[in-house]
């Protein structure tokens, strides 16, 4: 069944905007609680948030919501979208709720829905909630309406969480570390975790004010922390998303790792270890060609999903798979928790570092990936450039040219009105040639 309102990754637009309006949340909230609400039993829902000032509105009409259906609500404030998952388990929560658009821009949010597993909901049970949206939700008895309490240790159980899975014996003392985390959810935690493991740690993107989410800084704007990391001479740069759940690395020399690289990284070392399970790695269907060729010098297989850490998790938990992620930063590391942990995974590359007594630059270009040039496209929500004949040869067109020399990915956005043309080919010229070709094509019936 195709869902009207949940994407790749929740339900997300601009806020104040349908969908993300008071009343399409509280009624969402009551959807939700509906679904999860059974007989006789104390019903718990856990909510966190990243810093966007929407994330107020949201937090009480999702409680609004969810109390009327007599769920009691733990808010746990800005917190990030791992530890939701962490803490929906850990609280034997039945539902956990993050409210947070991730790297996008301060006036757009979302809602991410977790299992009393701490794993993102499925694509059925989404379709399940909206079928309840359309047909109504009948409210609770007086008597049996929920409460709401602000939880203060959230923060707290998650730092402690997040430091066990760093190697025992281990320690950062020693190693100067710049950490940006995009003004967002992280901005409490994710220093404390470094500073209490020993690190000399130099934060940026800590002072939130509801508007500056991801503005200038945090994995999708390096700049700063690429600068940063040069001018104090540090040994790592690490730059997390708005909701953390993702993570961009920079080295002592001011280069960029992205997640591909770290997985490689990971995917190596665990399988001389012993410690990757079925030799094998998921990943998505935007990794570099590079990262393949170098994983099968391992002997270690890659299968690919559509875009989107929700499927990635699917595909591993399929498979008995442990390690996984996406180029964008999403590490996925199911021995440790349920969704991508930037910390986590920042962690890992790190314990990698004080083994090998290496430098950060030693592991941040162990692939040389082949070119690959992304295109994105605004299109008007409502029409589909894919259903257009001059487009669908126009991508025939270019598959033929690449055939044997790369690969071309096209697709929509599951979160925003965007068209994305993706190719990959060792021919650069070839492949400008390519993504031309059909992203003319889609301007021409635009």
């Amino acid at each position: 069944m195709e869902r009207k309102y949940f994407g790749t990754d929740g339900v997300r637009g601009r806020a104040n905007e349908y969908p993300i309006t008071a009343e399409m949340t509280l009624s969402l909230g009551a959807a939700a609680g509906r679904f999860f609400w059974k007989d006789g039993n104390e019903h718990r829902v856990v909510i966190g948030k990243d810093t966007r000032r929407s994330g107020y509105m949201l937090e009480n009409a999702l409680t609004a919501g969810l109390t009327s259906t007599g769920m009691n609500v733990f808010l746990l404030g800005p917190i990030p979208t791992p530890a939701i998952g962490l803490l929906t388990r850990s609280m034997r929560a039945d539902l956990g709720i993050m409210i947070s658009a991730s790297h996008n821009p301060h006036g757009d949010n979302g809602i991410k829905l977790f299992g009393p597993d701490g794993f993102k909901l499925s694509d059925e049970s989404q379709s399940e909630i909206e079928a309840l949206l359309s047909s109504g939700v009948e409210p609770s008895a007086a008597e049996n309406i929920g409460k709401a309490k602000r939880i203060d240790d959230g923060v707290g159980r998650y730092v402690e969480r997040v430091k066990s899975t760093f190697p025992i014996g281990l320690r950062l003392d020693g190693i100067k570390i710049v950490i940006d985390c995009a003004n967002g959810a992280a901005y409490r935690s994710a220093p404390e975790v470094l500073w209490e493991l020993g690190a000399d740690v130099i934060p940026i993107g800590v002072s939130p004010n509801g508007f500056n989410i991801n503005n200038g800084c945090g994995s999708t704007n390096l700049n700063a922390a690429i600068d940063t990391v040069i001018t104090h001479q540090a040994d790592l740069g690490i730059c997390l998303d708005g909701d953390a759940d993702r993570v961009i690395l920079i080295d002592e020399k001011g280069l960029v790792a992205d997640g591909d690289q770290m997985l490689a990284l990971l995917a190596s070392r665990w399988a001389r270890a012993g410690m990757l399970k079925s030799n094998t790695l998921v990943t998505t269907i935007m990794s570099n060609l590079g990262l393949e060729r170098y994983l099968s010098g391992y002997g270690i297989d890659l299968i690919r999903t559509s875009v989107g850490d929700r499927y990635v998790v699917e595909a591993m938990r399929r498979g008995d798979h442990n390690l996984g992620g996406e180029q964008s930063g999403h590490i996925v590391m199911t021995d440790f928790a349920t969704t991508g942990d930037g910390i986590m995974a920042a962690l890992q590359f790190l314990a990698i570092m004080k083994h090998e007594e290496c430098h950060a630059s030693d592991f941040t270009r162990l692939f040389t990936p082949l070119p690959q040039k992304l295109v994105n496209m605004v299109y008007t929500i409502g029409s589909d450039p894919l259903d257009f004949s001059a487009v669908k040869i126009a991508i025939s067109e270019a598959e033929e040219l690449l055939k044997g020399k790369g690969r071309l990915l096209v697709r929509k956005s599951g979160t925003e009105p965007l068209l994305r043309i993706m190719g990959e080919c060792e021919d650069q010229v070839l492949l400008d040639e390519v993504i031309h070709l059909v992203s003319d094509a889609v301007t021409q019936v635009k």
